[in-house]
């Protein structure tokens, strides 16, 4: 390691290991040679994965590394499922250390039963010691937001609860903020009540622009998944647009091509939601509004749509890091008002005649298409997205009027929900879902302040989607 630190300080380079990284940053912080620090931790932070993320996270702590240790336990709360699937490093966890993780926001988890789960297999590793620490842990599950039936058979009549005095109370409490839940709605339950206060979200869905009130509009709203709220992140600066695309690549949203009522575009704009900035990069070839666009292996494809005067059949292709769009071949077809995707997915549409609430699901297994249940709503031009295992369609025109109805579909149930509906009427709009934002409390709903008031028809559409429980 001497020898190491000692040619870094001619070189400038040092060869960093996994069979020397430990030991390497043991001894440049011993010595205090930062570029060392520096290049160790770079390398950790590349090799995190499922089964080392907590020893990584630990290592960092032990010897200050402050940045790396944040990557870490990011890492970790937003790959928690999983980890808990398959890593040894989880069972070895001391009780607070498991609580400190369990407590966050920013776990994700689509079900409050997983959190429950992961505390039961973290027990059974050593259950004569563990099954004391149940008191300190279970009041850091939301255990008011989990399914009613789960809760009575699988947490309430668990035998680590039930042996346990110190855990009645916790119960009695999740017993009541559930019926709370149930009979008001979330406009009777505070965000700050650790038993009711949803998780952030992992992914937001953001619904861009498009027609509203007979001209089109700038307005951008967020949607939080795990809130089913709609936050308004808006740029004031930024010009209307309809019928365009977007598409989420390498950290950056890309809305691609539109429409503003005179002008047809082949500008693209790329946001980014962690600076909250917009910066205009290279043109497409054509203009292109009701453009078709998804996402493939790094590229941005941009396919048919119409440039003001003829339906297109040519699609070309962007590749970021030379911000060049590349002519690909044409269609068969001119087509506009298409939708594309890598996931071979189609949701209603347009006849001709009338707007449609029809939906079929594609299996390119089978190669075959089978019918889903009809949405709620008929409509066209609506953005479409999955989040949280979810299909969220969003806006559109039903056939009178636009909309800012929300719904989406569960595969596991194979029925429709209703959603929070956005707060802008609007068709011709273009969805995408961001993963992973570190700002993501910027686009969801606060924490850390009363629900607003929901209306009656609001908390009766609550009330349907969980089970009533009896006290």
């Amino acid at each position: 390691m001497m020898k190491l630190i000692i040619e870094y300080a001619y070189t400038r380079t040092v060869p960093v290991t996994v069979e020397n990284v430990e030991r390497l940053l043991a001894a440049a912080d011993q010595f205090n040679v930062l570029g060392i620090v520096r290049a160790c931790c770079e390398f950790l932070q590349a090799q995190l994965c499922l089964e080392n993320c907590i020893g990584i996270c630990k290592f960092a702590d032990y010897y200050f590394c402050p940045d790396l240790r944040h990557k870490a336990y990011m890492y970790i709360l937003h790959h928690f499922e999983e980890i808990v699937k398959v890593s040894e490093e989880f069972l070895e966890l001391s009780a607070f250390e498991l609580r400190d993780i369990i407590e966050k926001d920013e776990l994700n988890v689509k079900q409050e039963d997983v959190v429950f789960d992961a505390i039961l297999k973290w027990i059974v590793q050593d259950p004569d010691i563990r099954k004391r620490s149940i008191v300190i842990l279970l009041p850091k599950v939301r255990l008011a937001l989990m399914n009613a039936e789960y809760f009575m058979n699988n947490v309430k009549n668990n035998d680590y609860v039930k042996d346990n005095d110190d855990c009645k109370p916790i119960i009695i409490n999740a017993l009541k903020a559930m019926y709370d839940l149930n009979m008001n709605g979330p406009s009777s339950s505070d965000f700050r009540n650790p038993l009711t206060r949803p998780r952030l979200p992992f992914s937001i869905l953001f619904a861009i622009g498009g027609w509203s009130g007979g001209s089109p509009t700038n307005a951008i709203e967020a949607y939080d998944a795990r809130a089913d709220r709609w936050v308004n992140v808006t740029c004031e600066e930024e010009s209307p647009r309809a019928y365009h695309g977007a598409a989420y690549l390498n950290g950056f949203v890309y809305i691609i091509g539109g429409f503003d009522s005179v002008d047809y575009f082949n500008s693209v704009k790329r946001f980014d939601p962690v600076r909250r900035t917009w910066q205009q990069v290279a043109p497409m070839h054509s203009r292109r509004c009701y453009v078709s666009v998804t996402v493939l292996h790094s590229f941005i494809y941009a396919m048919g749509g119409f440039d003001g005067y003829v339906r297109l059949n040519t699609a070309e292709r962007y590749e970021p890091e030379t911000n060049q769009w590349t002519l690909i071949a044409p269609m068969h077809e001119q087509r506009s008002d298409a939708s594309a995707t890598m996931l071979h997915g189609k949701v209603g549409g347009f006849d001709g005649a009338n707007r449609l609430r029809s939906a079929e699901a594609y299996s390119p297994l089978t190669n075959t298409w089978r019918t889903l249940p009809t949405m709620f709503n008929p409509r066209s031009n609506f953005g479409i997205e999955v989040v949280d295992d979810l299909l969220f369609v969003v806006g559109g025109f039903n056939g009178f009027t636009t909309t800012f109805n929300v719904e989406c579909y569960d595969e596991k149930t194979d029925e429709w929900y209703d959603a929070h509906d956005m707060s802008i009427y609007r068709s011709a709009l273009s969805c995408c879902v961001v993963p992973g934002l570190p700002n993501v409390r910027e686009y969801a709903a606060p924490r850390d302040k009363l629900l607003g008031l929901l209306s009656r028809e609001e908390q009766i559409k609550y009330s349907a989607s969980t089970s009533i429980l009896a006290v």
